[in-house]
């Protein structure tokens, strides 16, 4: 079933870059099914983007790390509770189609 929940993200390198917890439902079907969407809606001008594509779920290693410091500059709620390889993953979004409105 799809499911739809706010994020904080970071575009790096043509991706999107989330973090989640295991015990989430989006962690669960990202699991299940890679594919994604993802959303950014600005109501006051009316306008925002849709990207639709894979992803795939860091949790150790050099990826996961340099994840991890970009987040950690980024988000106040990552210095306030800080996590290690293994306790939180990331998602990385490769876009496959993008639709906007309004830019």
């Amino acid at each position: 079933m799809p499911h739809v929940v706010p994020v904080s993200y970071v575009l790096q390198n043509g991706s999107i870059l989330i973090a989640t917890d295991y015990e989430t439902k989006k962690y669960r079907n990202i699991v299940a099914n890679d594919a994604v969407a993802f959303l950014v809606d600005i109501t006051k001008p009316n306008r925002g983007i849709l990207i639709q594509g894979r992803a795939k779920i860091f949790e150790r290693g050099r990826d996961f790390q340099e994840m991890y410091k970009v987040f950690h500059k980024k988000f106040g709620w990552v210095r306030a509770d800080p996590w290690k390889e293994g306790e939180a993953p990331f998602v990385r979004i490769e876009p496959v189609k993008k639709t906007s409105w309004g830019l």
